[in-house]
């Protein structure tokens, strides 16, 4: 009966989101928390009691066939593999259409969660142990998001390039999969800058969690409420998945989130209410990013094929002032070029990249098919540049060489994770890479590439070391052709 049981679970594994986090801004030991049993049935209690107002709410909805479309929508965001034909061929290969039936209520329960003693005698934990504990200046935090089977979790991750290391330090226990990760250094409430991450999920609330706090069950802050009909809350903030966040650097109390109810909120830390909510979208709001240099600038691509570039001075709930160039496919991810700042890259579900100078208004200024597949993974390097590297649903990463006029292949490799739903690079060594799969026996990997000697001679020379510099100022393009293409498909 038992191994019957098994069977019927769900065999479901994999990395929606990750994203790395630079050296030196995480505490060496991180503080655990340490609850009481009172502190515990607080908590669960309070859990229990939203999740009772949801399901009043629930009840009361009558547009259940919207609610099904909804639903799959958010299983396309997460798992990256629908049909770029848009045909319907009821593919849900991560089951996403029970997952609710099957967590049940996904509020936390005393058989689940660990109460630390205080008083427990922890000297006799192993030396090597004790060591991995402690974070080092020299370590990279690479945050993965993880489902497996009806548990999503964002597990933090220690890298160390100069000793080969990698492994899980703490993790968080989430109520959805997570499906855009963040980073700020803006920590409400304080005065002092933080480490922080902001964390998008199926739900509609945006959660803040500290990464300096180990084992923590709560975030510090949420954005956004369900609303209770029952206690008569209101709702608040988005109505449905969060599918990107972007924080502005610039102005730190300011984060920018996209979702799959056609909207984006601009929200004020500070208060953790929305200030902006900027509805001019036709479709599911995928992709995001602020400008790296230019605080107003919010860059915007939606799934109806338009990438829109909004001045958010002079945005408000009622208009929008922005620029728009229809690309086609589904948008799935933006970024801007750090090395030229009018210009920013996208990719859409048709296996295409776009070029785009912000200044022109007609077309990109080139447009290349770079997988055979939806492009999931878009990193265009802030320290090299012209290094883009792409990854797709076809299981493949690339590395490009481009400039205002086209992208020449240099690199590719199938590091074999399965279907690669994310990407992101290293901040200290751009030629380091993080992946995520959904290969249930190897769903994350980190590659270096300089590993290949083609990445190595191309790109190696354009790294800039030091961030002070102006990135490219100084910057001559190498005069001689790129003769061949590294391939690498172990």
């Amino acid at each position: 009966m038992e191994s019957d049981q098994e069977d019927e679970v769900p065999n479901v594994n994999f990395v929606p989101s990750l994203l790395f986090v630079r050296r030196g801004v995480a505490k060496a030991n991180p503080e655990k928390v340490t609850l009481t049993p009172a502190e515990l049935a607080r908590i669960i209690n309070e859990t229990r009691e939203d999740l009772e107002g949801e399901d009043v709410d629930e009840m009361d909805e009558s547009d259940d066939e919207e609610n099904e479309d909804s639903h799959d929508e958010i299983s396309h965001a997460a798992s990256r593999t629908a049909n770029t034909d848009g045909a319907n061929e009821a593919n849900d290969e991560y089951n996403f259409d029970t997952y609710d039936q099957e967590t049940g209520t996904s509020g936390l329960h005393l058989s689940t969660v660990a109460v630390v003693d205080p008083t427990e005698n922890i000297e006799d934990e192993d030396d090597s142990d004790a060591e991995d504990e402690i974070i080092k200046p020299s370590d990279n935090l690479i945050l993965a998001g993880h489902v497996q089977n009806d548990s999503a979790s964002m597990e933090v991750y220690i890298y160390n390039e100069e000793e080969g290391s990698l492994y899980i330090h703490h993790d968080f226990l989430l109520p959805s999969p997570p499906l855009c990760i963040e980073w700020l250094s803006f920590d409400p409430g304080s005065d002092k800058p933080g480490n922080m991450c902001a964390i998008g999920c199926m739900d509609p609330i945006i959660t803040l969690w500290d990464l300096d706090i180990q084992d923590s069950i709560e975030p510090v802050c949420k954005l956004g409420s369900k609303g209770n009909r029952k206690k008569n809350l209101p709702k608040i903030g988005h109505t449905d998945a969060v599918l990107d966040i972007s924080w502005n650097s610039h102005l730190q109390h300011i984060l920018a989130s996209g979702s799959v109810d056609q909207t984006v909120i601009l929200w004020d830390l500070e208060e953790g209410t929305p200030h902006t909510t900027i509805r001019d979208f036709e479709e599911k709001v995928q992709t995001l990013a602020f400008h790296p240099v230019r605080a107003e600038t919010l860059l915007v691509g939606s799934c109806d094929g338009k990438v829109k570039v909004f001045d958010c001075r002079t945005t408000t709930d009622d208009s929008s002032s922005f620029k728009m160039w229809n690309l086609g496919g589904e948008v799935e991810r933006v970024c801007w070029d750090r090395f030229n700042q009018y210009c920013f890259v996208a990719s859409t579900n048709d296996g295409k990249v776009h070029y785009v100078d912000s200044r022109q208004d007609e077309r990109p200024l080139w447009t290349k098919e770079v997988h055979e597949k939806e492009v999931t993974g878009l990193v265009l390097s802030a320290r090299v540049k012209g290094m883009l590297s792409t990854a797709s649903a076809d299981g493949v990463l690339k590395v490009w060489d481009i400039d205002e006029n086209d992208a020449r292949l240099v690199y590719m490799k199938n590091p074999k994770i399965g279907i690669i739903q994310c990407l992101d690079e290293c901040n200290e060594n751009p030629f380091t890479l993080a992946l995520g799969g959904d290969l249930k026996t190897k769903n994350f990997t980190v590659v270096n590439l300089l590993d290949n000697d083609v990445v190595s001679n191309v790109f190696k020379s354009r790294f800039v070391s030091n961030k002070s510099n102006q990135p490219g100022s100084s910057y001559e393009p190498p005069t001689e052709e790129m003769e061949d293409v590294g391939i690498d498909d172990n």
